[in-house]
Formats: C-alpha cells, sequence, structure tokens
C-alpha cells in the first residue's frame, strides 16, 4: 500500500500542483498560438482556412481546455499573491475552493456557449 506524504494530502499542494501543471499547458500552448497569428501574415485566404479548421470539434474542445487552464493558473497566481501579501488564515483551503470552482464554472461557461 502507498502511502501519500502528509503534505501532498494538503489542499494548497494540489492547488501548487494544478497552478504549475496549467502554467506548463499554456507553455505548451504558446507556439501553437504563435502559428495561428502567423497565418494573419501570410494573407486573407491562409487565415481564412485556419479559421475553418478552428471549426473543428476537436478545436473546440482545446478551447475550452484553454479556458480552463487559463483560469486555474488566474486563480492560482491569485492565491499566491494572497499568501505573499495577506496574512495568512484558516480559511486558505475555503479560497482554494472557490478558486476551483471559478476555473471549472469558466469552463463549464465556455463549453455551454459552444454548444
Amino acid at each position: 500500500m502507498v502511502m501519500m506524504r502528509p503534505t501532498r494530502k494538503h489542499s494548497g499542494y494540489w492547488a501548487f500542483l494544478a497552478h504549475r501543471l496549467s502554467g506548463l499547458g499554456l507553455a505548451l500552448f504558446l507556439p501553437l498560438h504563435f502559428l495561428a497569428l502567423g497565418t494573419a501574415i501570410q494573407g486573407a485566404a491562409k487565415l481564412n482556412s485556419f479559421l475553418e479548421w478552428t471549426e473543428n470539434p476537436l478545436a473546440k474542445f482545446a478551447e475550452i481546455i484553454l479556458v480552463i487552464l487559463l483560469s486555474a493558473h488566474l486563480t492560482g497566481g491569485l492565491r499566491l499573491l494572497a499568501l505573499e501579501f495577506l496574512p495568512w488564515s484558516e480559511r486558505q483551503k475555503t479560497w482554494i475552493s472557490i478558486g476551483a470552482g471559478i476555473s471549472l464554472a469558466a469552463g463549464l461557461a465556455m463549453l455551454f456557449n459552444l454548444i
């Protein structure tokens, strides 16, 4: 039986992990974003063909994931700012849960808008 370290049971650890993984996901997205922007430089025909491709259901799903990553990274960054500049309180777990809820709500809002 594998036992988790006590620090990994803490919600702060999972918030830290979500913040780091969302940042990594966003960093992996950047080259694709620059590629998409580069199609605009190549002319209207290239841009229009790329925009047609973005109507693909897989691209729509990737947009939803991107919104979740962005909101998770934003709320994780706000959590870090709060840890840095505000006094420690026992409500930290509540704020972590609220941040996770906001991230998922943003993704769901994006999903319902696309259907």
